[in-house]
Parts: C-alpha cells; sequence; structure tokens
C-alpha cells in the first residue's frame, strides 16, 4: 500500500499546517471557544476560503474529493494545532450524509453555501435513551397531506450552536428499537416549534439538545435514508477523529519530551529518571500502534477495520493524556499548558460519534459474521 500523498493531498496538509500557524495558540483557542458557537466564524469562513470544508465534498458537487488517507493527513494537523472548528462534526458527518441522500434540487440549494462555510448542517441524531444504541430513535415523523410533522427530543448535537440546519433522524416506521423505519429530515434552525438548549461539553465546546414539537416539513426537505445510512456517514467521522486524536496525542507527547529534557528535580533533568524513561517509551508505542490501525483502516476501507482503529485509539488516547498530564504534575490540569486542553479534547473525541466499547463490539460483530469485512456498502472509502 503506497501512503505517499498526491500533489493536491500534500497542499492541503500545508494549507492546515499553515492555517494551524498563522491562527492558534493557547490565548487565541481560549478566545475562540468562548463564542456562543464554540469556535471563530471568522476562521470557518476563512476554512472554506482555504478549500478544507470542500475536501471531503464530491467534486460532482463542488468538493474536492479528498479520499481516506488526504482526510485523515488534514485532520491530523489540526488535531496538533487543537483546532476547535467542527470540520469533523459538519462537513465530514452532517455534509457527507447530506451529499448522500439529498436530491439533485436540495443539493443545488445548499452545497454552494456549505462547501464555502456560509451554512453549517449537524448531525440530530442521539436521543437519551439511545445510549449506544445508534438504531433506537423515538422521534416520530407524522405524514399528512401538507407534509411531514416531527415530534421528539435529541439530547446530544455537538457543534449545534448557531448551526443553519439540523439533519434529524426520525421513525416513520416500526417499534422504538428496530433498525427499519427510520428516515432524516432537513429541519431549519428557525423552524416553528423547534427549541435549542445550548450547553457546554468537556472540551469547551458548545452542543445543543433540541425539542422538536410538531415541527413542519415539506417534502423537499425528507431526505429518507435509513440507520444504514447515518451509519456509514459515522464510520467515516470515526477515521477522521481517530486522527485527530492521533495528532493530539503526537502533540502532547513532543511537548512533554520537552518538558521532561528541560525541567530538573534535584539538579538533574526529568527525563535521566528511568521509571520516567519507560513511562515515555510505553506511551511512544502506543502513537505508533496507533498510526498503524490508523493507515491500515485506510488502506482496507472497511467499516471493521475503522471500527477496530477506533476502538483502540479511542482508549489509549485518555490514557496517554492522563500519563501527560502526570509527567507534569500539578500544572498538567492547568489552563496555562496545552497539556490539559489536549486531554479534555481527546476525552470528548473518545466518546465522539460513540465510545470505544460501542465501537469495539462493532468491529468483534463484524469480523464474527462477515469474516473480517462488512458489505462493500459499508466502506469508508
Amino acid at each position: 500500500m503506497n501512503f505517499d500523498l498526491t500533489e493536491d493531498e500534500e497542499m492541503l496538509k500545508a494549507v492546515a499546517e499553515r492555517f494551524v500557524a498563522d491562527r492558534y495558540d493557547l490565548d487565541r483557542r481560549r478566545q475562540y471557544l468562548a463564542n456562543a458557537a464554540g469556535f471563530s466564524r471568522e476562521n470557518w469562513i476563512l476554512l472554506g476560503e482555504l478549500g478544507l470544508i470542500a475536501a471531503p465534498f464530491d467534486s460532482a458537487n463542488g468538493g474536492l474529493g479528498i479520499g481516506p488517507t488526504g482526510l485523515a493527513t488534514i485532520f491530523e494537523a489540526l488535531g496538533r494545532g487543537l483546532v476547535v472548528e467542527p470540520l469533523a462534526e459538519c462537513a465530514v458527518l452532517a455534509g457527507g450524509l447530506f451529499e448522500t441522500l439529498a436530491s439533485d434540487a436540495l443539493k443545488a440549494n445548499w452545497m454552494p453555501d456549505l462547501i464555502v462555510g456560509k451554512k453549517r448542517l449537524v448531525l440530530a441524531h442521539r436521543e437519551h435513551a439511545s445510549r449506544n444504541n445508534a438504531s433506537r430513535v423515538e422521534t416520530t415523523a407524522r405524514v399528512n397531506g401538507r407534509g411531514v410533522y416531527l415530534t421528539g427530543t435529541k439530547s446530544l448535537v455537538p457543534s449545534g450552536g448557531t448551526a443553519t440546519a439540523f439533519l434529524v433522524s426520525a421513525r416513520v416506521d416500526g417499534g422504538v428499537m428496530e433498525r427499519e423505519g427510520v428516515a432524516v429530515f432537513l429541519v431549519d434552525a428557525r423552524a416553528a416549534g423547534l427549541a435549542i438548549t445550548p450547553w457546554r461539553l468537556i472540551d469547551g465546546t458548545v452542543a445543543v439538545s433540541i425539542k422538536l414539537d410538531n415541527v413542519h416539513v415539506d417534502q423537499l426537505s425528507c431526505l429518507g435514508g435509513d440507520c444504514g445510512a447515518i451509519e456509514r456517514a459515522q464510520s467515516r467521522a470515526s477515521l477522521v477523529s481517530a486522527a485527530e486524536a492521533l495528532g493530539i496525542m503526537e502533540r502532547l507527547f513532543a511537548e512533554t519530551l520537552e518538558y521532561l529534557r528541560t525541567r530538573q528535580q534535584f539538579g538533574t533533568p526529568l527525563g535521566k529518571f528511568q521509571a520516567l524513561q519507560h513511562r515515555m517509551v510505553a506511551q511512544y508505542a502506543v502513537i505508533e500502534q496507533a498510526r498503524a490501525l490508523l493507515d491500515f483502516a485506510m488502506m482496507d476501507g472497511s467499516a471493521g477495520a475503522i471500527d477496530g482503529a477506533r476502538a483502540f485509539v479511542a482508549d489509549v488516547s485518555v490514557s496517554l493524556g492522563h500519563e501527560m498530564i502526570q509527567m507534569h504534575g500539578g500544572m498538567g490540569v492547568t489552563d496555562e499548558l496545552s497539556i490539559g486542553h489536549g486531554h479534555k479534547r481527546l476525552v470528548m473525541l473518545s466518546r465522539w460519534p460513540d465510545d470505544a466499547d460501542t465501537a469495539l463490539d462493532r468491529y468483534a460483530a463484524c469480523y464474527r459474521e462477515g469474516g473480517g469485512r462488512r458489505a462493500t456498502s459499508d466502506n469508508a472509502s
């Protein structure tokens, strides 16, 4: 497998790194998080101008059509920069699902503005009772001659603050636990009967819960789809989430290594103590394992391989964050160092779009039932 980047991928990697260098330090990151949306609107528009929002979208829809290897490279660079703009949540997950399900007429209305950052979509799928069962959907869609009316509550919508519209999953048929009978609907954030409650996640970004009370949706905004379509979009998001986590892990490790080389105890650099050396070597091995699994997931392209990488990275990234904090002592959790910022983001990524145990369960089921791969239609690439 050749992991060399194409010319376009190399260019976008350089663009992402330049964006981080020009726009990010800890003080500015804190300012971005303090905004009502949990990120910088100015940065979001800039990401659109730079082509990073367009990267995951198909070239037929005005995007750049960047594949898994290029996307992972971009998100690894953004992870190293501790970027807070919701590219994974909006462009990869919600944007990818919209691109798959929307009619040509709807895409013509939305795609140009989505790609340049003028509009923003988020997926509203998770409900309080669903836990880790993505098929459990209690929100209902009632159809009559004038359209569809949605009623229900979505408890966790990451990056939902100031979104233009929501992609809401709702049940059109069947029981609450059934995979069949679920469809996706495009709901304007200003729709009558829609109540939005913002709140902060552990990493400081803004999530919302939404309550739908007979919210009217016209026929054009009924995207259709099913739980399988949502899961495929989430699989792609899992890949870039793991890549972002890997970038954060690399940064935390590098900064801790430099700290151990310069911080002295009893007149000796901390890095000279053998016990700390062993602990750092163990974490270096973890980073290399994570990279190998991510490379395999990009090469294999199946949802099973992505679930395996996701399950590993989601678990070990949080442990690495704990270790790097311990190496810094009490300073590690302060707001003055990037260690604490990065660790909080790793905790968030370890649970989005789902947690390590859920990904591991899917990985095990996939290899039990499919001999190592899911059906071709489930491939993330």
